[in-house]
């Protein structure tokens, strides 16, 4: 099921006839340019703002969140299409059965999926720290603030296009969305719901999970398991789910984005209990705690090398002085002062002998 874009988004339960219609084309140019783009452009500004905030509480700098967003953005941007195309592949056919290539690339017209960025997003984080010989799981905890971040505001963007909603419903906060020009349906708000979610999971992380951070992934497990929780039951709600190509259980076709969510949280589960419980993992291992104490080695024998080397500058002899401490000795003893001259006195009893014999 699909709602009008042209026409009103309102919600009578909460704001009676109140409505707000806002064109999803922001700017009409050549293809134009859509709010969905605005809103995940800065959704994206905002998540890689947060994750350069906080990349100092994880032994990584800004540099390092940097270089590797430049990388993970368009690949999360390709991973989020092919992941999207790839289960809705029979919207992609021409008449004759054969697969539309051009509409396949023409993101402008709709069609990401967040898993497929997640997914992407995961790959270029294991090859840049293993490149850059970083932790993974610590780039990882710093990730997922701003992910979580990004979806918050991301979800909105579903919202201006009147997409990933829900069923029908009688609930107070229903959303009233119009599928032609004179049928309305009053259904779930989901993209609310998955935003809120996500707003709890992540003020959740920053408050009370990093504070008490006991591995690197603890973050990174944490946001696959929170987030596995509130999407594999805000999946069953909505009514654009992809499938799982034709497959069904338990005569229903199984929903790809469910179905996954429910591997990742007990995956998640298992590790996050494995490295508490059974590993019982300590802050001490932490990577942020492994660079302060290298720093503070190289600290401690920069010092060490500055006080050795004034100490060697105060044992040098300084212009004046003399070099040889015998000379000195020599010099300055009253015994040298006594020595006769040997050649002067020599000198003067063979004069005192030439005047006698002359008077």
């Amino acid at each position: 099921m699909s709602a009008l874009k042209n026409m009103p988004i309102s919600f009578p339960g909460l704001f009676g006839d109140w409505e707000l219609n806002i064109d999803p084309v922001a700017i009409h140019i050549g293809h134009g340019i859509y709010w969905y783009g605005i809103i995940l452009a800065f959704a994206m500004l905002a998540g890689l703002y947060l994750c350069m905030k906080q990349a100092k509480h994880y032994g990584l700098t800004e540099d390092n969140i940097m270089d590797m967003v430049l990388w993970a953005v368009p690949c999360c941007i390709i991973g989020a299409r092919f992941y999207y195309v790839l289960f809705y592949l029979d919207l992609y056919r021409n008449t004759d059965g054969s697969l539309d290539w051009g509409a396949m690339f023409r993101i402008w017209d709709g069609g990401l999926a967040i898993y497929g960025a997640v997914i992407a997003g995961v790959l270029v984080a294991l090859v840049y720290t293993k490149r850059h010989k970083l932790p993974f799981f610590a780039m990882g905890d710093v990730a997922v603030m701003g992910l979580l971040l990004g979806q918050i505001i991301g979800r909105w963007a579903n919202f201006i296009n009147r997409e990933a909603f829900g069923g029908e419903t009688t609930l107070p906060w229903r959303m009233k969305l119009w599928v032609s020009q004179y049928t309305s349906i009053e259904v779930h708000p989901t993209f609310f719901y998955e935003s809120f979610w996500n707003l709890i999971g992540l003020l959740l992380i920053l408050f009370i999970v990093s504070k008490g951070r006991r591995f690197d992934g603890e973050n990174t497990w944490f946001y696959f398991l929170w987030y596995g929780l509130g999407r594999s039951w805000i999946e069953g709600l909505r009514t654009d789910s992809l499938y799982l190509f034709n497959w069904e259980l338990f005569g229903q076709r199984i929903r790809v984005s469910q179905a996954l969510s429910i591997v990742m949280v007990a995956v998640a589960a298992f590790m996050l209990f494995y490295n508490i419980c059974i590993k019982k993992r300590s802050p001490e291992s932490l990577w942020v705690h492994q660079v302060a104490a290298e720093k503070a080695r190289l600290a401690a024998a920069e010092a060490e090398d500055a006080v050795l080397a004034e100490t060697l500058m105060n044992e040098v002899p300084t212009e004046g002085e003399a070099a040889d401490p015998l000379e000195t000795e020599a010099v300055e003893s009253p015994d040298a002062e006594t020595v006769p001259d040997t050649e002067t006195e020599a000198e003067e009893p063979e004069k005192g002998e030439t005047h006698g014999n002359e008077n």
